[in-house]
């Protein structure tokens, strides 16, 4: 099996550390933060756990996985000969760019590199490469243990064969790949900005309840969770870098509602902080607690 390293110990590299581990690739997961680290450790220790209270794994292959997955500060120690690389940092083009570019140096020779990246350009992250090439993009989605697609982006660069391999890496965690062409917002996240920025216009005008503008979607389209909560658990601070960069590079209709921006210059970015459109308990939402125009 590969050498996995995975940069940024966020809520999605957790769940893409997990994932690999428990298809029997041994991974590495990296981040500055030895506190970050640490959450991680008990984090996915926590998913296997809960795999197997639940059926959906035995203790011995659970075990396993958690052998296989191991912490690091150091990127340069992590990827060392790393056949893939997977980065899942800030959507910060400097900061990506950076990242890619230090594990290059270090990676086997053939290794890929993915960028998790929801909107921003993977041929400007791969032009931080000597070999633009191996890089493309492989966005997940949250939460990555329940979520079964993953998208796979070319740039300009990317060839066919990487294309090929990240297919089979996709398969091989159990989860379907479709391919895209790069565009700014991809396909997923640029559909989401836009009905999630839509969603707090709607808030924001009092059209109605956070509640009720969720329970439209969820029932009257039957989509697992509606706009306003989806924002609330990727986060509102990075549902505002995206909607910045699709508006910059596709025009008006992706301008962030003023709503979003008043959210985020408060700190409510959502369940991570245990406030956003909604409070949040111990991880749970608080019934009744979303805003309503009146509040606004």
């Amino acid at each position: 099996m590969a050498k996995v390293a995975v940069v940024g110990a966020g809520l999605m590299g957790v769940g893409i550390a997990h994932a690999f581990a428990s298809a029997g690739h041994d991974v590495r997961l990296v981040d500055v933060s030895s506190e970050q680290l640490a959450k991680a450790e008990k984090t996915v220790a926590g998913i296997l756990a809960d795999g197997v209270r639940l059926g959906k794994a035995d203790e011995a292959s659970a075990t396993a996985a958690l052998a296989r997955f191991s912490t690091s500060e150091s990127l340069t120690d992590s990827a060392m000969g790393a056949d893939l690389l997977v980065e899942t940092v800030s959507e910060n083009l400097t900061i990506k760019t950076e990242v890619v570019r230090k594990a290059e140096a270090v990676m086997a020779p053939t290794g890929l590199i993915a960028t998790n990246t929801s909107a921003l350009s993977v041929t400007e992250i791969a032009a931080a490469c000597q070999d633009p090439s191996r890089v493309i993009g492989m966005h997940f989605f949250n939460p990555v243990q329940k979520m079964k697609l993953v998208e796979l982006v070319r740039g300009l660069a990317t060839t066919d064969a990487a294309v090929a391999r990240c297919r089979d890496y996709v398969a091989q965690l159990g989860k379907t790949a479709i391919v895209v062409n790069e565009t700014p917002g991809l396909t997923t996240s640029r559909m989401s900005a836009m009905a999630g920025n839509e969603a707090m216009w709607m808030l924001q005008e009092g059209a109605a309840t956070a509640e009720d503008i969720d329970t439209a979607l969820r029932l009257g389209f039957n989509h697992p969770m509606g706009p306003l909560e989806l924002g609330d658990l990727t986060g509102w601070d990075t549902r505002l870098s995206v909607l910045h960069y699709l508006h910059s590079t596709l025009g008006d209709k992706f301008r962030p509602c003023p709503l979003i921006i008043k959210m985020v210059k408060a700190g409510r970015y959502g369940r991570k902080v245990g406030w956003g459109v909604y409070r949040y308990e111990n991880g749970l939402r608080v019934p009744g607690s979303g805003l309503r125009g009146s509040q606004l």
